[in-house]
């Protein structure tokens, strides 16, 4: 704003530069040749990909001729087809709803060969200068230092001694160095000691029980809760309203008979006041608020439970994606409970934030729970019709902070109060357990589900097992 003149001018010569490259690879464009070979092995990174259609080859085939073209060559090459194919082909490709964007890079390259790729065509090419000066590379000509980019430089690293632009090293450095138990500190530290953390990773998610809000409600149309909605059976008729909603026309018929006789006197018509009218009510299936509240504590961490915490979790997320539902996180571990995702539509970035989420430290159930109170209130300010699925994640131990237990049960006891439809899903696992989960149930007046009962298939499974077995035995009989 200053200066506008002289600051265009700092770029008058970049952008001429750019201008005739652009005009060049232009000209260039009708003499690009595209081999046969070269429409083979487009058509089958496509089909590796599981492209439908024939649009994306066509795609991939006009963007690597366009590439060639732009470097300056004369016939595509497979350095060309790559930057087109992943260019055209990420968002046409099949995927699942928690699949990473993008595509394979390991997979491109077994179907194009090793060789290497050439520079990413969004990027600046190194040999045209930039608004700044020269390139890396004359500055490197000129027998100035180059700038170390090695990730190992300890001036790059994180406070962790990794580097900042490696979040793979970054996790890795807070992976465990015994999974299978916690560390000494893990269920028990000082107040003000760093909280010892861990990643756990997810298996396949599989297919979940339904769980639902009780009662019928009149929110969004989806396929979780009963409700009363604009699509679904006709279960009775209500005085029709302004809205745009169809006429019920049996019950509007049967409304106005009983008044014919006086209105029809004169001309023997059917005679329909306003008043006759009726819209028919529907109940279907809404969505809902599925709010997810995991205990990521040390006591969690231990035998590999969050390894099963997790994946419970990821297919409650699956499930809440196939049945059109919002989804929101919180986790509690160490003193405090975090929201790691308001309540949103995103069920993908649920899944990242999950995938994502670490464990340890001390059990602070009680703020876990008083966290998804005031979540769902404010939820309940901003989407008054939608209403909520609380899911509790946990083993229901209470060890932070004093009184924990007692903190713990009064906070149950008030969610309890709030009339929010809650489950409570039991991590706890081994041959003697506490019990304390089931308790929690209690004053949360929500139901209680193993987490090895989550699935589908267990429902199933013990159904056809009861099935096969026949009735149970009398105590006699087990007895013999």
């Amino acid at each position: 704003d200053a200066d506008p003149v002289a600051f265009s001018a700092r770029f008058d010569e970049a952008e001429a530069a750019l201008q005739q490259r652009i005009l060049g690879a232009q000209a260039r464009l009708d003499s690009v040749r595209l081999t046969d070979e070269s429409l083979t092995t487009i058509a089958e990174v496509c089909a590796a990909f599981e492209v439908d259609g024939m649009r994306a080859d066509i795609v991939t085939a006009r963007a690597a001729v366009a590439h060639a073209a732009w470097h300056g060559r004369d016939e595509v090459s497979r350095a060309d087809i790559r930057a087109a194919a992943r260019l055209a082909l990420p968002h046409r490709r099949r995927r699942n709803p928690f699949d990473a964007p993008g595509l394979d890079e390991d997979l491109l390259d077994q179907l194009l060969g090793t060789d290497e790729p050439e520079p990413d065509p969004t990027e600046p090419d190194r040999a045209d200068p930039g608004p700044d000066g020269p390139s890396t590379d004359d500055t490197a000509e000129s027998g100035e230092p180059e700038q170390s980019t090695d990730r190992s430089d300890p001036d790059r690293a994180g406070p962790s001694g990794s580097s900042a632009d490696d979040p793979d090293r970054a996790r890795s450095s807070q992976e465990p160095q015994q999974p299978n138990e916690p560390a000494p500190a893990a269920t028990g530290h000082a107040p003000g000691a760093v909280v010892p953390t861990q990643v756990a990773k997810t298996t396949t998610p599989y297919r979940t029980r339904l769980f639902t809000a009780s009662g019928v409600g009149t929110g969004e149309a989806g396929r979780r809760s009963r409700a009363i909605t604009s699509t679904g059976r006709t279960i009775g008729a209500a005085p029709h309203s302004r809205r745009a909603t169809p006429i019920h026309l049996a019950a509007t018929l049967r409304a106005a008979a009983p008044h014919q006789l006086a209105r029809g006197r004169q001309t023997g018509r059917l005679q329909l006041h306003a008043d006759d009218l009726r819209t028919a009510v529907t109940e279907g299936r809404e969505s809902n608020l599925v709010l997810l509240c995991v205990d990521a504590s040390g006591s969690m961490a231990a035998r590999r439970r969050m390894e099963a915490v997790k994946t419970a979790a990821l297919s409650l997320l699956l499930d809440a994606y196939q049945r059109r539902d919002k989804v929101g996180l919180i986790s509690f571990r160490g003193a405090e409970a975090t929201l790691a995702l308001p309540p949103t539509s995103s069920v993908d970035t649920a899944a990242r934030r999950l995938e994502e989420m670490p464990s340890g430290g001390r059990t602070p159930l009680a703020e876990g729970l008083l966290c998804a109170a005031e979540t769902l209130r404010l939820e309940k300010i901003r989407d008054p019709r939608r209403r909520p699925l609380l899911i509790v994640i946990t083993d229901g131990r209470a060890t932070s902070g004093p009184n924990a237990l007692a903190r713990a049960q009064q906070a149950a006891a008030y969610v309890g109060t709030l009339g929010v439809a809650t489950v409570v899903i039991d991590c706890e696992t081994g041959r003697f357990t506490m019990g304390l989960a089931r308790d929690l149930s209690l004053l949360l007046q929500a139901d209680y589900v193993a987490v090895s009962e989550v699935g589908a298939d267990s429902i199933m499974n013990a159904v056809t097992t009861r099935r096969v077995a026949g009735p149970a035995p009398s105590r006699a009989g087990r007895a013999a």
